[in-house]
């Protein structure tokens, strides 16, 4: 599934294109995503003009006068910006197209993705409302990572994938950051000090902004708005090394699951 830097890193390479564009047409092929394309979408966007894209958590929102258009990418779903005249393959479920002769589409072969309209504000969406912070934001520090977590028996790496906590963090950049901080991701985290917290925030940061300035982890599915890959897949620490050595200590990174997801980590490294 694509994570909050291979979100902003297609937001980032959409904007330009997208912003102040006039919307021509709209084009459903495929309504049966995980949440149903609104029959009304054609008639709400056309004529419309983008006014700004943005990015809440891993969800993208194209803003026109009338409202919102909220998208989210699932576990195999890509945008990319491409002539209009370019014809449609499997899986190009949505079309957008332009009143420059370039299209917005939407591809997604699982259909584990959305693309929604939002009337009011998106902040107020059931989707959206109930975020934590961004963890690039001011309001996501130690301090509020020690409040959300006091007495938290969850595994940290756990606590760090829940939206209501902190917006954003997947998998892959829950294992790196864990890493950099050297805290294990088996540890609970209500019994992790004020101090480790700080440097836990700071890797987070860390990791994401490498990430997003490297266009994000192509490990399958993601690609930018032009089709290319993300490239800090060269600069993993830890996320899909099994038993290679560990970067600092030369132990061999181990593996094992939590909450159904693979958690990279070297036991010597991490506490």
């Amino acid at each position: 599934m694509p994570e909050l830097p291979e979100v902003e890193s297609i937001r980032r390479s959409l904007e330009p294109v997208i912003k102040g564009r006039r919307v021509r047409q709209v084009i459903v092929r495929e309504r049966r995503l995980r949440r149903p394309v609104p029959s009304g979408l054609a008639k709400r966007l056309v004529g419309r003009v983008f006014s700004d894209i943005r990015r809440r958590a891993k969800y993208l929102l194209f803003e026109v006068d009338a409202g919102t258009l909220l998208v989210h990418l699932g576990m195999s779903g890509s945008l990319q910006f491409v002539d209009a005249a370019m014809p449609c393959k499997a899986h190009d479920h949505v079309d957008i197209v332009l009143d420059n002769g370039g299209c917005l589409r939407y591809r997604d072969p699982r259909r584990f993705g959305c693309v929604l309209w939002i009337g009011g504000p998106p902040e107020r969406h059931r989707l959206l409302a109930d975020i934590g912070p961004e963890p690039l934001s001011d309001d996501f520090d130690g301090q509020y990572l020690r409040t959300r977590l006091y007495r938290r028996r969850a595994p940290i790496k756990s606590l760090l994938m829940d939206a209501r906590i902190v917006a954003g963090i997947g998998n892959i950049y829950a294992n790196e950051a864990l890493f950099i901080a050297g805290i294990s991701p088996f540890r609970a985290g209500g019994r992790i000090s004020k101090a480790r917290l700080d440097r836990l925030v700071d890797a987070i940061r860390e990791v994401l902004r490498a990430a997003i300035e490297a266009g994000g982890t192509t490990l399958r599915d993601h690609a930018l708005a032009d089709g290319s890959s993300g490239a800090y897949i060269e600069r993993l620490g830890v996320y899909g090394r099994k038993g290679a050595p560990c970067s600092r200590c030369g132990a061999l990174i181990a593996m094992r699951i939590i909450a159904q997801r693979s958690s990279y980590h070297c036991r010597r490294c991490q506490r």
